[in-house]
């Protein structure tokens, strides 16, 4: 049996990882997992660590759910692959549409699959782009985006994403994306400003932006219902309504990227539900297996779907687009969401204690902001907790907190500075006190580090020869 340090070595040697220094990687050694059950994974050390990210904001249920296994082996004992091209498909594939139409908002009526959020959010862009086309109004190609926004790592997902380091080593990015101020209270707001009018300060930055570029070339208006990769930011309950009522009236489409704010996370099958408002496309992945499969959807109402099916074919797809396998699991992941009602127990119990105990550091000297909503949350580190001043970049705080949580055996994601959780919806009440407790640990732990004195250095030419 191959030991940690025998697939550290292969590791290093073959693997390149995704958003890593490889330097820095194969210096220190990854994390070698191997075995996981609800909230916990194991490495190869016998470790057992607290996931406080749900893998990648995705293993809802939780790990280790046999029946989602048993559900791909039956599947693929029965028919482990077919495509959906050539006027076929499989059961699953066409079952699994017809459940995600029943779950999603009033007014969607078809589903398109893909393998990734990636994937689904560039299936977007041509369903948005092509649909305006046959409306006879090809001009509208442009889609207006947020600073910060995450939609993907594939060129067109990358594009329309608000990423600076992202879009640098694009090199040469995609037109027809713009980029606005996003909902962030925390970076944005002026002084003495309320929440619901900078809730509509941001939402006026996208009419802003539509009348500035001219509605008659605007095709969409895209954003995650709270952004995660970006830093959990949340917005004001006056923004997704002012946004959609701005969209409506200039006949522009709207978008919500669900790859994260899907199936629970934030208290509703679909965070549009919980922002409270109705958007004509969304894209969703992760959470639609708990990651138990890659699989994403894109949704589309009426409107869109009448649109795209006057124009004859429409020349995309998949190899793996519905895949049967990928699809039976998602159905028996669904199941389970709605068997054991874990939608409703983020709204009603676990989200509202998660939020409890996730405030009880807002007083710690390194805390600047404590945020959340539903199961998703974030912690915002600074230098200075009066002002919210924030470290020097060079200081890679953010990094150095993540660092501390995985040698305490627990899992907290960086953005910059910005601490993100997003535990599976399976988490108990003493397994939030635990994480919650490890936290505090490292954030305690942290503050010391930066507060000890910088060692002194002899001056040059002063060592013992």
């Amino acid at each position: 049996m191959a030991t940690t340090a025998d697939l550290q070595r292969l590791d290093s040697a073959h693997h390149l990882h995704p958003f890593t220094d490889h330097e820095t990687l194969r210096r220190e050694g990854s994390r070698i997992v191997v075995g996981g059950e609800g909230v916990w994974v194991t490495d190869t050390d016998g470790r057992r660590i607290l996931d406080g990210m749900s893998g990648l904001w995705c293993v809802n249920v939780g790990y280790g759910r046999e029946e989602l296994a048993e559900a791909a082996c039956r599947q693929m004992q029965q028919l482990a692959y077919y495509n959906s091209f050539f006027k076929t498909t499989t059961a699953p594939t066409v079952q699994l549409a017809a459940h995600l139409i029943a779950l999603a908002p009033p007014g969607f009526s078809d589903v398109m699959f893909a393998s990734s959020g990636s994937e689904a959010n560039d299936t977007a862009i041509r369903m948005i782009r092509h649909f305006w086309a046959l409306q006879g109004k090809p001009e509208k190609q442009v889609i207006i985006s947020r600073h910060g926004a995450y939609h993907g790592s594939t060129i067109a997902g990358a594009s329309m994403g608000g990423m600076p380091a992202m879009h640098g080593q694009l090199h040469v990015k995609l037109g027809g994306f713009h980029h606005v101020m996003p909902p962030y209270a925390f970076e944005y707001a002026e002084p003495g400003e309320d929440e619901h009018d900078f809730g509509l300060r941001a939402a006026r930055a996208i009419e802003e932006a539509i009348l500035e570029i001219g509605p008659d070339r605007v095709a969409a208006v895209v954003g995650e219902p709270v952004m995660g990769a970006g830093g959990v930011r949340i917005p004001p309950s006056s923004y997704w309504p002012a946004v959609e009522a701005i969209c409506r009236h200039h006949d522009v489409l709207l978008h919500a990227d669900e790859v994260i704010t899907g199936f629970g996370r934030l208290g509703h099958w679909f965070g549009c539900e919980a922002l409270g408002f109705t958007p004509d496309v969304i894209t969703c992945a992760k959470a639609i297996t708990s990651g138990y499969q890659p699989l994403s959807a894109v949704l589309i109402n009426k409107r869109v779907a009448e649109g795209l099916m006057q124009g004859g074919e429409f020349f995309h797809g998949y190899t793996h687009s519905g895949h049967p396998v990928a699809c039976a699991v998602a159905l028996a992941n669904l199941d389970i969401l709605e068997r054991e009602g874990l939608v409703e127990r983020v709204r009603d119990h676990i989200g509202p204690y998660f939020t409890q105990q996730l405030r009880t550091l807002a007083d710690h000297p390194l805390i600047g902001e404590v945020r959340s909503f539903g199961l998703i949350g974030a912690l915002e580190l600074v230098a200075d907790k009066a002002t919210r001043r924030r470290f020097a970049a060079e200081a890679a705080v953010g990094i150095r907190c993540r660092d501390l949580c995985f040698a305490h055996d627990f899992v907290m994601r960086a953005v910059g500075d910005t601490m993100v959780l997003a535990p599976p919806l399976v988490i108990s009440e003493a397994e939030v006190d635990e994480l919650i407790r490890r936290i505090g640990s490292v954030l305690d732990r942290l503050h010391e580090e930066l507060q000890a004195p910088p060692v002194a250095l002899p001056l040059a030419g002063s060592l013992t020869r």
